[in-house]
């Protein structure tokens, strides 16, 4: 552990103290949850059926959702239902969360890292420009903190040489792009239900697609290359085909996540509150960027509220002394000796490396928590 650690430890969640990140479970998901306990499915059953169902109701435009164990197995399957195979080249964010890029090197496929827009942290169309050749196999782009991706521009590259584009949305359920719903925009999206996005199933996720004839192999790939119809049939003389994993949702996750969905826009609009609470009050703080600002042509699902500011270590210090909690959240994904022990030239991401913060932004807290937070940053550090 490192001495800035020691300094800073994880922050007791009390009455005084703003806490970071704090779960959002519905008041109805106890009693959902005791209910199927009393059914004969808890596991993969009929919750899991309609929980995937009223998802792509509302955020896929009914194309064909799998729920699955976690937000890293939905981008598992998503690559291999985009059919990437070992060796591909894959452009992919240097920025975000390394479950984007590991379940790349399960497949044995090469991640090409490109650098940031530093105005939002997410992925510089300019550099995927720059990189895209006849090898790339698939364009994966990441909606950092919940603000969407420069999609028009990153179609377009894809269109042009013919290859999918797959969303990593773990930040963005309920944002859309030019009126259109993240989750009904590319080829492939992952949805992330961990437990603290904004709706979770304790930890889960689930993967669309728009070519409905990947649902069967998609369907088995979940669940061991079994397809479960037949097995529970008892027909026993189907084969095994494709190599598959165990990676189904739950009935008993899956009443959560409904839960989740009932109140779902209330969860939202308060969280988009806080965030442009957050913007304005930055507006008038001097050495303060607010990263993603409000852009029209899209929504922000306000999962995140990421600030640039100099000599961060410092203001994270202070807003320690003060009860609250802040931190990096996600860090740039070639210092990770997985991705092949190497650091690139990335001159944004350079640039931006030690200057971000994330700030407290969750269901638990008001406009008056957003105030203090920067208050006490106003006053400088």
């Amino acid at each position: 552990m490192s001495n800035f650690e020691k300094e800073i430890p994880l922050m007791e969640v009390s009455d005084q103290n703003i806490v970071l990140f704090h779960q959002h479970v519905p008041e109805s998901a106890a009693s959902a949850v005791e209910e199927v306990l009393k059914t004969r499915w808890i596991g993969q059953g009929p919750k899991v059926e309609l929980f995937e169902k009223l998802f792509s109701d509302k955020f896929c435009d009914n194309n064909t959702a799998l729920a699955v164990g976690s937000g890293t197995d939905a981008l598992h399957l998503a690559y291999l239902l985009a059919g990437i195979e070992r060796g591909d080249e894959v452009i992919v964010p240097v920025f975000t969360c390394t479950a984007t890029n590991i379940p790349l090197l399960y497949i044995g496929a090469v991640p090409i890292f490109a650098d940031i827009d530093p105005n939002t942290m997410n992925i510089s169309v300019d550099h995927v420009r720059e990189l895209i050749n006849e090898k790339t196999k698939a364009i994966v782009c990441v909606h950092y903190a919940g603000l969407p991706c420069d999609m028009d521009e990153l179609k377009a590259l894809a269109h042009e040489y013919g290859i999918p584009i797959i969303e990593d949305a773990a930040h963005a359920v309920g944002a859309s792009y030019k009126g259109v719903p993240v989750g009904a925009i590319s080829e492939f999206t992952m949805f992330s239900f961990q437990a603290i996005k904004h709706i979770t199933t304790g930890d889960g996720g689930l993967v669309t697609f728009k070519n409905g004839n990947l649902e069967e192999i998609g369907k088995r790939l979940r669940w061991f290359g079994i397809d479960r119809n037949k097995k529970q049939l008892g027909i026993w003389e189907n084969d095994i085909k494709e190599i598959g994993y165990k990676y189904q949702m739950t009935d008993i996750s899956a009443a959560i996540g409904i839960a989740g969905l009932e109140e779902f826009n209330e969860t939202l609009d308060l969280r988009k509150k806080l965030l442009a609470r957050y913007e304005e009050n930055f507006k008038n703080i001097k050495n303060v960027k607010f990263l993603g600002e409000t852009k029209g042509d899209r929504v922000h699902a306000a999962w995140l509220c990421t600030i640039a500011i100099d000599d961060r270590k410092s203001l994270q210090k202070k807003l320690y002394s003060r009860g609250i909690e802040s931190n990096q959240v996600h860090y740039r994904n070639d210092r990770y000796s997985i991705f092949g022990e190497r650091r690139l030239n990335l001159p944004n991401m350079d640039k931006m490396e030690d200057r971000y913060l994330v700030l407290p932004l969750h269901t638990k807290m008001n406009t008056d928590d957003v105030d203090r937070v920067t208050s006490t940053i106003s006053s400088g550090w």
